[in-house]
């Protein structure tokens, strides 16, 4: 059996994070939500270690799928009808003051049509908030008033605090669709995902898996200075596991993870930390015809901070097939989908792609040895989520593995623990090789990376050169140097890359001076083929 024990900092959380569950005034909170309109079911003794309990428990039993109420109704609430069903914001628990983060729900749809339990949990136990129909404002003509009455939830999400905004208007976490959630960053805006976990993302002759959070336990803070805390039990065809997320609303959002797995069966790819973005294209790889803007993704690169303390950039792909790549060794210090790339005028566009959320993980009890891997699927349109990027332990993933898990996950604008001490990549740029007014050659390709860093880049004497080292998996590098950008702080490392036929070719490339790196380590998978038109 495969376990990740929990280090002393985390056992000391955990209990910290039970203590605040014990001590909600549950009784006072419960009865003001009564008043309102929602109808709950009888207390229930609740804590974490009895949700790890029911998690094993599950695990060792056949696997019931969950609750689809009504298909066919459903699947009728596409897109468009979902939006237009709202959460009634009087019936909101603790939007009366007595908690510091009201609580709204969604209603079940075409895209997440299971139905999940929701529970408030006090002093008293937990009680389930019972579904009602009326709970929710919907047009009259909405394929949702079809359904049975005790349809249940679809999902729910936390909305701001009293004070800074209408909270009615703003929420800051939300919990939908299979084991998804997201939260808005430092900069206000929703972008990327994270899963509680990720089975058999192509993984070779497996389906992919989609297990669910089945249900939530809200303890709400009593104010703002605390954080809000939430428990999941979560179960699919091949696994189950139990949940606590201790959600601190920052700067940005920060969350403490904690989480006890199950293997029912064995998982050919088992990803813990799961993160899931878009990346259509960048200042690379865009057609002239393709889209009107310079740029459209949700994150532009995948950051590794590794257990050696190395810096690593792996600029994101839009690829022609499916690839998976692998960055092995011990337990990372962190790892990171970011959106580094923050100016308005790289996207131009209302949606405001400048300011999505990077979200950095960052363990807090050791993965142990194994890989980050990054999965790019190809997609010609922006609505789809193509990238995901998860820990893959080392070894078998057998039926009764148990993993233990304790991370921190920071939905942030940038990296929380940047080095300051080394020059980043703020650009990825690709082109014909060769010499300006010569023949180009063909199978050569321009390849050019540009790093920035005030601090480090001003410390280059005048007149000299940092040496650019690069390697590539084949193929041949040819007039590797390195310039200044002018008007600015920017260096430029360029190279010529000739290589024959259409297989990719794993780059590596950093600055170095004096024998010491200047910049983080660029790596990057270059596809030969011509981009698409």
């Amino acid at each position: 059996m495969t376990t990740i024990p929990l280090h002393r900092r985390a056992l000391l959380r955990a209990a910290g994070s039970a203590a605040l569950l014990a001590g909600l005034p549950a009784r006072a909170r419960i009865a003001a939500a009564q008043q309102q309109g929602l109808a709950f079911g009888p207390a229930a003794p609740f804590s974490f270690e009895a949700l790890v309990a029911q998690a094993q428990a599950t695990a060792a039993q056949p696997y019931q799928p969950p609750t689809r109420p009504a298909p066919e109704v459903v699947q009728a609430i596409d897109y468009d009808a979902h939006g237009k069903i709202r959460f009634r914001t009087d019936l909101a628990p603790f939007a009366d003051g007595s908690g510091a983060y009201p609580v709204t729900f969604f209603h079940l749809g075409r895209y997440s049509g299971e139905s999940v339990r929701m529970y408030l949990v006090g002093a008293d136990g937990a009680r389930e908030i019972l579904y009602r129909p009326d709970y929710f404002d919907m047009p009259a003509d909405s394929p949702a008033r079809k359904l049975p009455a005790d349809s249940g939830f679809a999902g729910f999400r936390l909305q701001e605090r009293h004070g800074r905004d209408d909270w009615r208007t703003q929420d800051w976490v939300a919990f939908l669709g299979a084991s998804y959630f997201r939260a808005i960053g430092a900069l206000g805006q929703y972008g990327l995902s994270a899963r509680g976990v990720a089975v058999d993302v192509f993984a070779p002759g497996r389906p992919e898996e989609f297990p669910i959070f089945t249900q939530f336990f809200i303890a709400e803070a009593p104010d703002p200075a605390q954080p809000a805390v939430v428990c999941a039990l979560l179960d699919g065809p091949s696994i189950s596991g139990a949940y606590r997320f201790t959600l601190h609303r920052t700067e940005g959002v920060v969350m403490e993870v904690e989480a006890s797995l199950v293997l029912r069966r064995a998982v050919a790819r088992l990803g813990l930390a799961p993160l899931t973005s878009m990346f259509w294209y960048g200042e690379y790889g865009r057609g002239r015809m393709l889209d009107w803007r310079p740029e459209v993704h949700d994150s532009d690169g995948l950051a590794i901070w590794t257990a050696a303390g190395e810096r690593i950039w792996r600029p994101l792909n839009n690829p022609r097939a499916i690839t998976v790549s692998s960055f092995g060794g011990d337990s990372p210090r962190g790892f990171d989908l970011l959106q580094r790339d923050r100016a308005f005028d790289h996207y131009r566009d209302g949606v405001l792609y400048d300011r999505r959320p990077s979200l950095w993980v960052e363990p807090l009890a050791p993965f142990g040895r194994g890989a980050i891997q990054l999965v790019e699927i190809p997609t010609d349109d922006e609505i789809h989520d193509n990238i995901v990027a998860f820990w893959v332990p080392e070894g078998e993933a057998a039926a009764g593995d148990r993993h233990d898990l304790s991370y921190r996950l920071h939905w942030l604008a940038d990296e929380p623990y940047p080095d300051a001490g080394i020059a980043r990549t703020v650009a990825t740029r690709m082109g014909r090789g060769g010499e300006p007014g010569k023949p180009r050659p063909p199978g050569v390709f321009k390849i050019v990376a540009e790093f920035d860093n005030p601090a480090v880049m001003r410390r280059i004497p005048f007149g000299v050169f940092p040496e650019v080292v690069a390697t590539a998996s084949r193929g041949t590098v040819q007039r590797p140097f390195s310039e200044p950008v002018p008007d600015g702080n920017v260096w430029r490392a360029t190279f010529d890359l000739a290589v024959d036929g259409s297989d990719p070719v794993e780059l590596r490339m950093f600055l170095r001076l004096d024998g010491r790196p200047l910049t983080e380590t660029w790596l990057y998978q270059f596809h030969p083929e011509p981009p698409p038109a």
